[in-house]
């Protein structure tokens, strides 16, 4: 039961951080990952489960937080299209320092459980009751914020006012919410928040984030059901993991971008 609770968790929290990215930053590359929070993310469970100073969910919390403070002050200084270079730069940089705290695991158990983590089938691998109730609250407040700000982060997308720098780090802080209820416990998952969120506003071209919300949750609890249900029945009889089996099963939708006018 906790497995398909964190299907749909990610599922939802994911695309509507996505889909905030990209109405904060009004870029349609804007996404969880794209400002390194989700390698940060990463980082700090991998800092906790090769060390242990702390459980998962906390020490993605606190790496997460330090990119989101640092990200809030880069924006301050360039445009949009900068901080999402900066971003995937940074982002890089935070994967690099993960890939060295791993290769550097104190024995091979920690390093198999890492793994495991990592590959996002939704296992609870190393997950406490702690871990799981700090990311339920997590998620709730991202979402509240999400749903309490969707009026004026859509006048903002539409260009009829700019939110200050005090409202975008509060959006930040609360995106970065949603991305460590999920990732923290569940490991890395990619296209839902970047490829969902872009086909939502594809499929509805009303500018209200609200729809968004709704139709990319949607999409994305569905999409990710979908390729749990294969990894965990249709495997074939080898492991796989649920981001890249994603991958596999969302090409046709990956194409659907590409291919629209």
């Amino acid at each position: 039961m906790l497995s398909l609770l964190y299907v749909l968790i990610s599922g939802i929290a994911l695309p509507i951080g996505g889909i905030q990215m990209q109405y904060l930053w009004r870029n349609q590359l804007g996404d969880v990952y794209s400002l390194g929070l989700g390698s940060a993310a990463c980082l700090g469970a991998a800092a906790a489960t090769m060390t242990g100073w702390c459980s998962l969910t906390m020490g993605s919390f606190v790496c997460t937080l330090i990119c989101t403070l640092v990200c809030f002050f880069v924006t301050l200084k360039v445009n949009t299209q900068n901080l999402i270079t900066f971003g995937i730069l940074f982002g890089t940089f935070i994967g690099s320092l993960g890939t060295i705290v791993v290769t550097n695991a104190p024995n091979g158990d920690l390093l198999k459980q890492y793994y495991l983590w990592g590959a996002a089938n939704f296992n609870l691998e190393g997950v406490t009751t702690g871990d799981i109730v700090f990311s339920l609250a997590l998620f709730a407040a991202g979402l509240a914020t999400a749903l309490i700000s969707s009026r004026s982060l859509t006048r903002h997308f539409e260009g009829e006012i700019e939110l200050s720098n005090r409202t975008k780090a509060l959006l930040l802080l609360c995106i970065m919410f949603l991305v460590t209820s999920s990732v923290s416990i569940c490991g890395p998952i990619g296209f839902i928040s970047l490829g969902v969120p872009n086909l939502s506003r594809i499929i509805c071209k009303s500018a209200d984030i609200r729809k968004h919300y709704l139709i990319s949750a949607s999409m994305g609890v569905a999409l990710l059901l979908m390729t749990y249900l294969v990894v965990r029945f249709v495997n074939f009889g080898i492991y796989l993991p649920i981001s890249a089996t994603m991958a596999i099963i969302a090409l046709p939708l990956m194409l659907v971008l590409f291919v629209r006018k």
